[in-house]
């Protein structure tokens, strides 16, 4: 699934897992999109990078999906 744009804030849940994240940073690198993900509530634990693909309806993350309906963000 899919969202128009990717935003620091939005929380995203990891497939299979279940694990929500927050996104706390975006930035660019070389060609893409990196997103920096923390676990929601585990602020000790080490953040994760993960690479945002573009596609025709939207931005997604690879193995994640939104934990919360588009409308809300």
């Amino acid at each position: 699934m899919s969202v128009r744009k990717i935003q620091v804030g939005q929380l995203w849940k990891k497939d299979g897992t279940g694990d929500i994240y927050l996104v706390t940073r975006l930035y660019s690198e070389a060609l893409n999109t990196v997103a920096v993900l923390r676990k929601s509530g585990a602020e000790g634990e080490a953040q994760i990078r993960v690479r945002v693909e573009r596609g025709g309806k939207g931005h997604t993350i690879s193995g994640f999906s939104p934990a919360q309906e588009e409308e809300s963000y």
